[in-house]
């Protein structure tokens, strides 16, 4: 297991890497500042496995930049046959994903949205 912390001012992402997926942990605000930084770490992790975890239990804000984001890397996940998945979403983020109508686009949505692993 490897962890590489990235930091900029709004937002801290550290990936963690195991045989079967990559979890990428977010912490601060996901926004129009901070969600290039996001894309552009997912996508780099993409064709080295076959599931992204997003762990966004620390994210305090996800603005409609943060949605395209997780949205675009959901599109270039999906063309290269890579899960992209969701999970510990506070209360304010599920209901944002529910009200967009984008909570039903992430494969197993149901078993990852706000689901907090043991």
């Amino acid at each position: 297991m490897a962890a590489n912390p990235v930091s900029i001012s709004d937002l801290s992402l550290e990936t963690v890497k195991s045989p079967e997926e990559v979890i990428v942990h977010c912490s601060g605000k996901i926004i129009s500042s901070t969600s290039a930084q996001l894309q552009t770490l997912v996508r780099s992790l993409i064709p080295g496995t076959k599931c992204v975890v997003i762990d966004l239990t620390d994210v305090s804000y996800l603005d409609s930049s943060g949605l395209g984001a997780i949205v675009g890397v959901y599109v270039t996940a999906k063309r290269q046959n890579c899960r992209l998945k969701l999970i510990n979403l506070n209360q304010r983020l599920q209901q944002l994903f529910r009200l967009t109508k984008l909570a039903s686009i992430f494969e197993g949505h149901e078993e990852f949205l706000g689901h907090t692993p043991d």
